[in-house]
């Protein structure tokens, strides 16, 4: 990320962030597009605290963000800072609502040695009057609180922020201020919410406030929106540094109406054979709720989701009443994981032949198979030599028979190497006999 010194302070920010002390900042994300100042010549400057102006560049002057200008003012001029160039400013004017047919005013030059040393002088004054013009207020008895101004930069003119809960008639006010500080007078009443903004701090969560860092319009906060994020309705808490209920409660109501509807009215007692449970409070994000076995106090506190409360409602409806409040646990089947990589092997798009890794693969799951296979194939092998043996059983006996007859009997083929006629002994036949009807 590229670093530069921005808006004059001597430190160090990022490329697309607008100002050092991040009032309203803008950041452009567009810095590092090439030419994307010269897409508009719509240039956002601004002002002290939160004031903001869009100037037109009618001069093309080379401006980059920090730079300090003077622009066009009534009378006279003003000194700011360059927030913003690009294409982004003109997006920029429509989020403000700057009306399309208004003039706009123009970007005279950048600031120079004489008009930074008025501008200085100028702001130099601000706070003693301030403290002045409140004693002038109050001798006139007017309801209202000055709380800040702002000099132009050129010292001609001076702009008086006021809060006043209702309208006050300041014209004898301005006589005396423009008397008293001989510069032209220009009132601006303003909101609890704009003066913090002006004045920033930081808020109880630890961060900038939001009316000072970001927010340009402010809605109305009610306390309905602390009631319906179940808020204890402590002034305290719920107020923020400018005395108001905190905008950021507006954030996230929207969200917790529609996470109360899918939750039972607060008004409806369950009733079970243990006895009447009342509401006591409820977690709306986590859609779960309280109940008490005591309408005023919390006891035996359950805790149950807002199914099973509309299950019991509806139970009760029908004038049953179930055990308890709890429903009986039922564990779930834990589902068998479907392993897609197990179903459809990684290698099926790979030719068979295409490497001896694949042909070892191959000949080991041959002999897994063979070997598989086996059992099974000795087995069939037994059950043949079976039936084959019990099919040749009485065609033995007939053998054993016909042997024993022709061993008495003498066969010419028996000759032994020189070609005479070897005749076995009585002794030998019985015992070839014998072995004979053993097999």
């Amino acid at each position: 990320m590229d670093y530069k010194l921005n808006n004059g302070s001597g430190k160090l920010c990022c490329k697309g962030c607008s100002r050092q002390d991040k009032k309203l900042n803008t950041y452009d994300w567009l810095a590092d597009v090439p030419n994307n100042a010269e897409e508009s010549d719509m240039v956002e400057v601004q002002f002290k605290n939160t004031r903001k102006g869009y100037y037109k560049n009618s001069n093309k002057i080379k401006l980059e963000k920090g730079d300090t200008v003077a622009v066009e003012a009534t009378p006279g001029h003003d000194i700011g800072v360059v927030t913003l160039t690009g294409k982004l400013v003109p997006l920029q004017m429509k989020k403000a609502n700057n009306r399309p047919d208004a003039e706009i005013k123009r970007i005279y030059r950048k600031a120079k040695p004489v008009d930074m040393e008025k501008y200085n002088e100028a702001k130099a004054k601000e706070h003693a009057t301030m403290i002045k013009a409140r004693q002038i207020a109050a001798n006139l008895n007017l309801n209202m609180k000055i709380g800040d101004v702002e000099y132009q930069g050129d010292g001609n003119k001076a702009i008086f922020y006021y809060i006043a809960d209702e309208r006050v008639d300041f014209r004898q006010l301005i006589k005396v201020l423009a008397e008293a500080f001989r510069v032209r007078i220009e009132m601006k009443q303003i909101g609890a919410r704009q003066e913090a903004g002006r004045i920033g701090g930081i808020g109880p969560c630890g961060r900038e406030l939001c009316c000072a860092t970001w927010m340009t319009s402010f809605v109305s906060v009610s306390t309905s929106a602390a009631r319906f994020q179940d808020i204890s309705l402590n002034p305290q808490k719920l107020a923020g540094q400018c005395a108001k209920l905190k905008c950021c409660m507006n954030y996230e109501v929207d969200s917790y109406v529609e996470a109360q509807k899918k939750l039972p009215s607060r008004e409806i007692e369950l009733e079970t054979k243990d006895g009447t449970y009342y509401f006591f409070k409820a977690d709306i994000m986590a859609n779960q709720i309280s109940y008490s076995t005591d309408k005023n106090f919390p006891a035996n506190l359950i805790t149950i989701s807002g199914r099973r409360a509309f299950e019991i409602i509806s139970m009760n409806r029908k004038g049953v009443k179930p055990d308890t409040l709890i429903e009986s646990e039922r564990k779930p089947e834990p589902k068998k994981p479907i392993d897609l990589l197990e179903q459809e092997s990684l290698t099926r798009f790979d030719k068979r032949h295409g490497s001896s890794d694949n042909t070892s693969n191959n000949s080991q799951n041959r002999k897994k198979k063979k070997s598989n296979n086996r059992p099974q194939q000795a087995q069939m092998r037994n059950e043949k030599e079976n039936s084959r043996v019990q099919a040749q059983a009485p065609n033995d006996a007939q053998q054993v028979k016909e042997e024993q007859g022709s061993h008495n009997k003498p066969n010419r083929n028996n000759r032994d190497r020189n070609g005479r006629r070897n005749f076995p002994r009585p002794q030998e036949r019985n015992k070839k006999d014998d072995q004979q009807v053993k097999e």
